[in-house]
């Protein structure tokens, strides 16, 4: 094999480090260790610096002090992970802070490590080729996953799950399709034992190519939505895949609810889809408002999510914007979603299973023939 020029040879990726330190002598000493080692240094004193450096720069770790005068690190944390550019970056604190609540508070914030002042440089290099690594496998994996749903030749859409295929997860489904390739599906997967993944998406468009994709996302749910990831990380891993495979201008909406009956809580993410409706067995029926950035579009997104407690009876309903909005009314679900309340709130006391059906005729009657897919699915506590 004959050997590239070297002027052929792709110049290896530059990784570059941001670190964040009120003290000079701090960061000098780890611009000096860390630069040595081959990466490209970045330096901040203060909050606003910090965040200025990294939304310019994206850097692939920073190296942020807890304790600065003004705006703290976790302030700093809080902004970065807000917002898109910045929110996948990992973050490792530095702190001579070693009380319990403050790393909780840290982890909670999306820091993925911190290292106790004073520290030895050798550990923060350590600690920084971990995570960067870590970071690296991540998108590897996201790439692999890309490549795998790349080879599948017209894959045909996979069959609905029903109730009857999976009653532990204890549900009801209404799907219909306003062509024969319809871009709204439901799936619903069991994590592991009490612990359910209930998902509704919306694809743009309904050609056939749309079809087809919903075998991609039921192979994604069932690789990323496991006990290692939060739900917000698994429908984050699912966006990075689309981002890879979807065609141009294509993207989906979804709402996706992670249910743990041994905790008795409910998980809701939303990626900009009409909000859920929870339906407590001896309260009003209520909205769950929420923003959230559409799939396949960008890789750095941000999803609304909220941590529900639930008691026996209580429901859920999530479903895609073609039960609600309306061409004849001009309206749309941001602002149609309460009559899907209103409808909820009546059919409580029937079973689930017709609770679906009952919730279609009110909102759109048998005889007016439908304008665009419809999917409803019920979650029973």
């Amino acid at each position: 094999m004959t050997d590239l020029p070297a002027s052929h040879i792709p110049a290896p990726k530059e990784l570059t480090l941001l670190v964040v330190d009120d003290s000079p002598i701090n960061v000098r000493l780890l611009e000096t260790a860390l630069s040595k080692e081959g990466y490209r240094i970045l330096t901040a004193a203060n909050g606003p610096k910090a965040r200025e450096l990294a939304m310019e720069n994206q850097p692939d770790l920073i190296l942020l002090d807890i304790m600065m005068p003004g705006e703290d690190g976790f302030s700093v944390i809080r902004f970065l992970k807000n917002h898109t550019a910045t929110a996948s970056i990992p973050v490792i604190f530095l702190t001579g802070v070693s009380e319990i609540e403050s790393k909780i508070e840290g982890f909670d914030l999306g820091a993925v490590d911190y290292i106790i002042k004073p520290f030895h440089p050798m550990e923060v290099l350590a600690r920084v080729r971990l995570h960067l690594k870590l970071s690296i496998a991540t998108n590897s994996l996201i790439t692999s996953q890309a490549q795998k749903l790349r080879q599948l030749k017209k894959a045909q859409t996979s069959l609905l799950v029903t109730p009857e295929s999976l009653p532990e997860a204890r549900f009801a489904a209404l799907y219909e399709s306003f062509q024969e390739a319809g871009g709204d599906f439901y799936d619903v997967i069991a994590i592991c034992q009490d612990i359910h993944g209930y998902l509704v998406a919306d694809f743009s468009g309904h050609d056939i190519s749309t079809s087809y994709l919903t075998a991609s996302i039921k192979a994604l749910m069932k690789q990323n939505c496991t006990p290692i990831y939060q739900p917000t990380e698994s429908i984050k891993l699912i966006n990075d895949v689309l981002v890879e495979i979807l065609p141009e201008n294509k993207y989906l909406t979804a709402s996706y609810a992670h249910l743990n009956r041994k905790t008795m809580k409910l998980t809701l993410v939303n990626a900009g889809h009409p909000p859920a409706v929870c339906v407590p067995a001896r309260a009003p029926a209520r909205l769950i408002r929420m923003d959230g950035d559409i799939l396949g579009m960008f890789r750095n997104v941000i999803f609304g999510t909220q941590v529900i407690p639930v008691g026996p009876g209580d429901r859920f309903y999530l479903y895609s914007d073609g039960l609600v909005e309306s061409s004849q009314d001009r309206s749309v679900w941001s602002r149609a979603s309460e009559r899907m309340l209103g409808a909820c709130e009546e059919v409580r006391g029937m079973p689930i299973e017709e609770a679906v059906k009952g919730i279609r005729n009110m909102l759109l009657p048998p005889e007016i023939p439908i304008e665009d897919d419809i999917v409803i699915l019920a979650i029973e506590i």
